[in-house]
């Protein structure tokens, strides 16, 4: 049995679908299957830096469906492609458009969100709204994304909303399921020494107790209740707000300064992955106080280095989280400052770090590469 991943546009840089696609290719391999990555090829993508702005967005498109999709057709003329023991899974629901150019009965998708699909469409709970062409490109995929015959979605939020979007007009039927994302990376807990050490060497002061929160600055992911959670928090707490992923912007920084808090934020940009495991190890807490996703990883990976997670009440939060975190309003500062403060009981923040342990199993490589197997009518040939 071959398996065929269809992967992101190299250009665009789009880091988790990379390691999500590179961590499936690696899973069937153990697994003991033949597999291999096809990556859109970068042919007028090589003359521009970037392809997510002006002229190269428009050069990145052309790549990723004029030329691509030409190189698929050409590929499949190898009758040995269309073998009922070659399987074809494309790695992101953003690139739905190549179903139209695969034998539909080899071929399955992964959901990872309609966010963007659902903002285009009016939805402002998915805090994602979308440009002219932007609305244009989101129907696209999703006239295609609900064409297909088998697709994994990462959660079943995700699942019932492209549900909710409608199905398409031709009669098939049609293998749709939640396989929850695994881990990408290695997240576990590590001695205190040596997360100091490695705190320490970026210049971190490992003595001062902190928040973390793990993400972009995108308006869904609702960064400033940070801010707001520890004002609401006044004297009881001193701690600092570490914020890891994409720098903070200008208006967040205008807030800690109206807050009086400016002191006490620090912005730790793209953290490499010894750092970002450090982080979740010495955290007080985890916060993720996110409006919408599809998945969360942030969440299982706090919860396997063995921080306390505090996160929104709202899907897919609590069916990611597992009952190993503690819930609170996105829309209330003082709902999250209490859940922090329930911690300060040692046998309650010992109890949900076990729960969170416990929650981290499900998500095991190895469990959501069964589970693809399954959606694709295959076994494991390795024991």
């Amino acid at each position: 049995m071959r398996i065929i991943l269809i992967g992101n546009y190299p250009p665009d840089k789009q880091e988790s679908m990379i390691r999500f696609a590179e961590m499936l290719n690696a899973g069937f391999r153990e697994s003991g299957l033949q597999t291999e990555i096809w990556w859109p090829t970068v042919f007028f993508g090589t003359v521009v830096k970037v392809t997510n702005t002006g002229l190269g967005k428009w050069i990145g498109y052309f790549d990723k469906w004029i030329v691509f999709p030409l190189i698929l057709w050409w590929r499949l003329q190898t009758k040995t492609l269309l073998h009922s023991r070659v399987q074809f899974h494309i790695c992101d629901h953003s690139n739905s458009l190549y179903l139209k150019y695969l034998p539909t009965d080899q071929t399955s998708i992964t959901c990872h969100d309609v966010l963007a699909i659902r903002g285009s469409l009016g939805y402002t709970d998915a805090y994602a709204p979308a440009s002219g062409f932007g609305k244009i490109l989101q129907k696209w995929i999703l006239y295609y994304l609900i064409r297909a015959k088998k697709m994994a979605s990462v959660s079943q939020l995700t699942l019932n909303q492209l549900q909710e979007l409608g199905t398409a007009p031709i009669n098939m039927k049609k293998e749709w399921r939640v396989i929850h994302n695994a881990f990408n990376a290695d997240f576990k807990p590590i001695a205190k020494e040596k997360f100091k050490n490695l705190l320490n060497k970026v210049g971190f002061n490992t003595e001062m107790p902190f928040l973390l929160h793990v993400g972009s600055g995108q308006p869904r992911k609702n960064r400033g209740l940070l801010l707001l959670m520890v004002k609401a928090l006044g004297s009881k707490w001193a701690g600092n707000v570490v914020l890891a992923g994409e720098a903070v912007d200008e208006a967040f920084l205008k807030q800690a300064e109206a807050l009086g808090l400016r002191h006490r934020v620090i912005s730790v940009v793209k953290p490499n992955h010894d750092t970002l495991v450090a982080l979740y190890n010495a955290c007080d807490a985890f916060v993720f106080p996110s409006f919408s996703e599809g998945f969360g990883w942030p969440i299982i990976e706090a919860q396997a280095c063995g921080a306390p997670v505090i996160t929104s009440n709202i899907e897919p939060m609590p069916e990611v989280s597992g009952g190993g975190a503690l819930l609170a309003d996105p829309n209330s500062p003082a709902d999250f400052a209490n859940a922090f403060l329930a911690l300060h009981d040692l046998a309650t923040r010992a109890i949900l770090i076990k729960r969170g342990f416990e929650n981290a199993k499900r998500f095991e490589l190895r469990q959501m590469v069964a589970a693809y197997l399954q959606l694709y009518g295959m076994k494991e040939v390795k024991a």
